[in-house]
């Protein structure tokens, strides 16, 4: 009997250790058509946009950014001669985004003003509005906003002049996104909307100018900013509210601008992610391309080291002006930037580039078409979920095998057999 009720143990065992490696098999990926259309030549693959946030990625710098194929993601309007459209912040709203932006767009002075738009999903925008005017100021540029937990919103920017004539963070709030500093938007800034610091005796006569950025946490407000009289370093202060803040510190040593912190929280630990641009930079030609930076901290407070992060592509982004982060829950999906052609960086465009899964299709070599067994992978992103991928002219279908990597674009999740029609979309699909 003892043996037998053994065996019976046993055989419990192996079935309950057949039931979770059932429970734990990997998904199997498939891919499944998606109605609509992809442009001719092209086939759309979706489901690429990345997933939560990996911070042993963003150590080791192995990230897979694609671009996105609208080279610009969004121009400045034509109506008016003044045309810079630059300083990029997204909002994640219960439905899609509401995407804030500091431009010249489309007007008839070069004034720098906040603006807003909506969208879904990056791909297209809503009406464009206009949130911040200058009023008696010449400029209110570097938007950046937090909307806390009672639903509120609560912007930083650079202004200028204040009355030391130099540039300083100014500070809007509204209960609802329409109404700001107790008006209808577009509110018009006045001098008294700048922030104030307290122990920090170089404030009043330095020039914050183009980093200022604004994280709410541990139910504070904490603003990163840079003097450029004091080149090289990045603070932090940390107020009840964003009207008043009281000096910490330094946060990095770095000649390059603050622009956006994120903060994550991975298996209960938290990770603070920093984006940073060229201003204050030296020794750089005017051949050479600008790029983008990244920190990592898990204080909020002491950043690690920069990481690059990707630099302009051509001419028409040569020069990055501004940048952004895009963020869904837990995961950081890509990032927008303004960058123009030009070193006056008064003809800024927004462009994108997307944190995205890898794919790679492999076309079947007893096909027999020229170039059989070629690999074809992102000819670029459209927005953060989809991916184009340009097939040969002469080709009907694409006869092969498609594999999916992570988001550092080397790790393997799955492949598949395929067959593509040329002009179609597809859908990536975990089951």
């Amino acid at each position: 009997m003892k043996i037998l009720r053994s065996l019976a143990l046993l055989c419990g065992l192996f079935l309950d250790l057949s039931t979770i490696a059932r429970a734990q098999a990997p998904l199997k990926l498939t891919v499944e058509p998606f109605p609509g259309q992809a442009p001719l030549g092209y086939v759309e693959i979706l489901g690429v946009q990345a997933g939560a946030f990996n911070p042993v990625l963003w150590q080791k710098g192995t990230l897979n950014w694609v671009a996105d194929i609208r080279y610009p993601i969004m121009a400045p309007r034509m109506g008016g001669g003044f045309r810079n459209i630059y300083a990029p912040w997204a909002v994640q709203e219960a439905k899609g985004w509401r995407f804030f932006y500091s431009a010249w767009d489309g007007v008839p002075t070069g004034n720098d003003r906040v603006y807003s738009t909506t969208t879904d999903d990056f791909i297209d925008f809503g009406a464009r509005e206009t949130v911040i005017e200058h009023g008696d100021l010449v400029h209110v540029s570097n938007v950046n906003v937090q909307k806390v937990e009672d639903g509120s919103y609560q912007m930083i920017c650079t202004a200028w002049p204040d009355p030391q004539k130099r540039d300083k963070p100014i500070y809007f709030s509204s209960p609802d996104g329409r109404t700001w500093n107790g008006s209808p938007q577009p509110y018009v800034a006045q001098m008294k909307d700048y922030v104030r610091m307290e122990g920090y005796d170089k404030y009043k006569n330095g020039e914050l100018n183009g980093a200022n950025v604004l994280l709410r946490d541990h139910g504070k407000y904490y603003l990163y900013f840079s003097n450029w009289d004091e080149a090289g370093m990045l603070y932090w202060a940390e107020g009840d509210t964003p009207a008043d803040f009281k000096f910490g510190g330094v946060s990095l040593k770095t000649y390059h601008a603050v622009n956006d912190v994120e903060k994550f929280t991975i298996d209960g630990k938290p990770w603070y992610l920093m984006a940073l641009h060229k201003k204050g930079d030296v020794g750089l030609g005017v051949n050479d391309a600008w790029k983008l930076w990244y920190s990592l901290s898990n204080d909020g407070i002491h950043f690690d080291n920069e990481h690059d992060m990707f630099q302009s592509l051509d001419w028409e982004d040569r020069y990055i002006f501004a940048v952004g982060y895009v963020r869904k829950g837990d995961a950081l999906l890509g990032v927008l930037y303004g960058a123009g052609a030009t070193t006056g960086l008064n003809r800024n465009q927004i462009f994108g580039r997307w944190l995205q899964k890898k794919v790679v299709i492999t076309e079947e070599t007893e096909r027999r078409y020229p170039g059989s067994g070629a690999e074809y992978q992102a000819a670029g992103s459209l927005g953060p979920g989809r991916q184009e991928i340009k097939v040969p002219i002469d080709r009907e279908k694409l006869v092969g095998t498609l594999t999916v990597y992570s988001e550092d674009g080397i790790t393997p999740l799955g492949s598949t057999k395929v067959e593509l029609d040329m002009g179609h979309m597809y859908s990536l699909v975990w089951k």
